[in-house]
């Protein structure tokens, strides 16, 4: 068994107020993480138009970043479960600073690029770190309400990155959106250091290495045939089977791997576990259904009701609110009362409900139906999102926390690039056929319609009767594409009602970790009387 110890620190429990600013310091490294995917969608065609970059570029400043960050969780759960993780923490911080900083600089696209996977990395650790950072000062029964706030923050984040980052562009330059992270990112590197405690392995560490280049090979193969085929190339073309084939190929091979080596990457025998395969599984369908809806709500709006990105983004906010009240309230109740499936099976409800209801959207239909179906799909990804989490941690042994929690955040990450992907192609499929129909049946020829190929309509150019095809074929296309997500939910749902209802436990990581040691100094002395 691995030995481990605490950092810094002899006395295992910590004060309330000791938890609470070591806490803040890992909310500050989760905003900036937050913040750094987030802010410049606003500032995306500037930045390209800047640099005398395409489309190509645009493509890539999004895909190196989600690319790194996926790629780089699962390895920085592990490795969590090696060396110091305030250490890690600091590694992932100064990684995060120095692409805030080059990107900011970036003269040109392919420097903006490298940059923006270099963030990628440390927000990888980011988020990865910093769940099993909290597991490590507080126990499974405390941490649903820290869990909350630390929801809400990604909430807040996420939703707010956008306007700031259209504030700092028009009022700074958009190289600001990059540097005014950085500040944050440095206290939160002083506070970790001055306040974190944390668990620090002792002894060889055995590092998976063919493991993580497999891993991050068949990943980066994935996403990269799934972010780009149908647009940079066709789906049934060669360089795609030689991508989907190349990735069965990697998966394959990376599964072999890590079933034989001793101290895997990704610990296949976690699996084994029912709590730990169901959490996994509701986890990435998750990810699906939230990455649905952030990126095809606004489609819809947009392009099937004529409003403004400003508009777009107003009529989330209902989702927004429902997000932050599930996940500040749920999570303190789950806290007081130590009860965590319900709450579950609850939001699961909530987001079969909020999918159906999403499923019916059309070009006429009621925005009645809107703010109904917003709020509840708000409400459902608030209590499930980070309590699936919760649920993970406390299910796996305290030695392989890191890599149980990254594995919970990759699978969602994976659910979410998945989703962008294949529903993205499923819905420019179906939009083109309906835009087809809908000339055809109004006798007007594609090319006096307006319409190019390959490219998003612009509504305010097009003449009425095109307007009103182009709108009404993505109403019914991006319906179609929620009704696809409707059994995922259920999925989800499935799953929570049938994840064992464990107590959660009363120990934090560190509480848990000396114990580990105690008994291990016991047995030795004993052996050594024995003897």
């Amino acid at each position: 068994m691995k030995v481990t110890t605490v950092d810094n620190s002899p006395n295992t429990t910590m004060s309330r107020r000791q938890v609470n600013e070591a806490f803040g310091g890992i909310l500050m490294g989760m905003l900036v993480a937050i913040l750094s995917t987030s802010v410049i969608n606003t500032s995306l065609p500037r930045i390209v138009t800047d640099l005398d970059g395409n489309q190509s570029t645009l493509t890539w400043v999004v895909t190196g970043s989600l690319l790194a960050v996926t790629v780089s969780t699962p390895i920085w759960g592990k490795l969590a479960d090696l060396f110091n993780r305030k250490r890690l923490l600091q590694i992932s911080l100064a990684i995060f600073m120095a692409g805030s900083l080059t990107a900011g600089l970036a003269p040109t696209p392919m420097m903006m690029i490298a940059a923006r996977v270099a963030q990628g990395i440390g927000t990888g650790g980011l988020l990865a770190l910093s769940q099993v950072a909290i597991a490590d000062i507080i126990s499974p029964r405390e941490r649903g309400k820290y869990m909350g706030v630390l929801g809400a923050v990604v909430v807040a984040g996420t939703a707010g990155g956008p306007l700031l980052g259209g504030f700092v562009t028009d009022t700074f330059g958009w190289r600001w959106n990059f540097y005014i992270v950085i500040p944050v990112a440095v206290i939160a590197m002083i506070v970790i250091q001055l306040k974190l405690i944390v668990a620090t392995p002792k002894g060889a560490a055995r590092i998976d290495y063919i493991g993580s280049v497999l891993l991050t090979a068949a990943i980066s193969t994935l996403l990269i045939w799934l972010s780009l085929g149908g647009n940079e190339f066709a789906w049934d073309s060669t360089l795609s089977w030689g991508l989907g084939v190349g990735t069965a190929v990697l998966i394959a091979v990376t599964l072999i791997v890590e079933s034989k080596v001793k101290d895997p990457v990704l610990p296949l025998h976690m699996f084994r576990e029912r709590t730990f395969t169901l959490a996994i599984i509701a986890s990435l369908s998750v990810g699906i259904v939230l990455y649905s809806v952030s990126v095809f709500f606004s489609q819809y709006m947009q392009l099937s009701r004529g409003a403004t990105a400003s508009g777009a983004g107003l009529m989330t906010l209902p989702q927004v609110a429902g997000n932050l009240i599930a996940s500040t309230v749920v999570g303190a109740l789950i806290s007081r009362t130590g009860k965590w499936k319900p709450a579950l099976i609850t939001g699961a409800s909530l987001l079969v409900v909020g999918t159906i209801l999403l499923s019916t959207l059309r070009v006429d239909s009621p925005y009645a139906v809107i703010f109904l179906a917003t709020p509840i799909i708000g409400l459902g990804l608030g209590i499930m999102a980070q309590n699936l989490v919760l649920v993970v941690q406390n299910a796996a042994s305290v030695l392989e926390i890191g890599a149980a929690s990254s594995a919970a955040a990759f699978f969602r990450s994976l659910g979410g690039a998945l989703a962008v992907a294949v529903l993205g192609a499923v819905l420019s499929t179906r939009v083109d056929t309906e835009i087809d129909n809908g000339l055809q049946e109004s006798d007007i020829a594609k090319s006096a319609s307006g319409l190019t190929d390959g490219t998003l309509p612009d509504l305010h150019t097009l003449p009425d009767e095109v307007r009103n095809i182009v709108e009404s074929a993505y109403g019914q296309g991006i319906g179609e594409v929620f009704l696809i997500a409707v059994p995922f939910a259920v999925i989800a749902l499935i799953c929570v009602i049938f994840i064992p209802n464990a107590a959660l436990g009363n120990k934090s990581g560190i509480e848990q970790l000396a114990d580990i040691e105690l008994d291990e100094s016991v047995e030795a002395r004993t052996a050594v009387k024995v003897s």
